[in-house]
């Protein structure tokens, strides 16, 4: 079964979604940064992140086959980091299209410096084309710069523990759900999960770290 896991920490209790199933994850690897997350702060519509979290350094294959180091590539720029898998039915599909459809309700000089980061967590199977044309799906009539990467497994586990969060299983499909936001200055210090305000989050969201 096919299923990802978001954690919100919300009146000291732990809310669990998921895709088909609400099973969290027993990884001990890795650590979700829902445990950290609360209530909008600083004037951001999406979950606060306290602490703020420095942009993550690792460095993976994008879809040309070529390595991308997420640090030193995407320093300065507003950048959303997304973990998922090209086959999920509904959750990854779903938060990129609301990416995408934030993107294109901001001014397009904001697009232009955005970067949307999507990393596989299906190792065995999305490789570099199908991750590259699954991303044309979300891409259209935007300016800002879409990457697709993959890697081996042990660099997917560390990518996902530099950012902090769950280390995803089940050949990826048990993953966190969390979009993290990077801003200007290199720190993220709000995050979302799909639900039926996500875009509208991102939209009033992506202003304010733009720099």
């Amino acid at each position: 079964m096919r299923r990802v896991v978001a954690a919100v920490l919300a009146v000291g209790a732990l809310v669990l979604a998921g895709c088909s199933s609400s099973k969290p994850s027993s990884s001990s690897k890795g650590s979700e940064l829902n445990d950290r997350t609360g209530t909008s702060a600083g004037g951001f519509d999406g979950l606060g992140l306290n602490p703020a979290q420095p942009r993550p350094s690792f460095t993976l294959t994008d879809t040309t086959g070529k390595p991308f180091a997420f640090a030193q590539r995407t320093a300065g720029h507003p950048t959303l980091l997304y973990f998922g898998y090209t086959q999920c039915p509904d959750v990854c599909p779903e938060t990129m299209a609301d990416i995408g459809l934030a993107l294109k309700a901001i001014p397009a000089a904001i697009q232009k410096k955005t970067y949307v980061v999507f990393v596989s967590t299906d190792v065995k199977h999305d490789t570099g084309p199908v991750i590259a044309q699954w991303l044309t799906n979300f891409a259209p009539n935007s300016s800002a710069t879409f990457v697709g990467l993959r890697g081996t497994q042990a660099q997917i586990d560390a990518a996902q523990t530099a950012a902090h969060i769950t280390v995803a299983e089940d050949g990826g499909q048990t993953h966190s759900a969390l979009v993290l936001l990077f801003g200007a200055d290199d720190y993220a210090r709000v995050a979302y999960t799909q639900s039926t305000t996500e875009q509208q989050q991102m939209t009033h969201d992506l202003p304010l770290v733009a720099g």
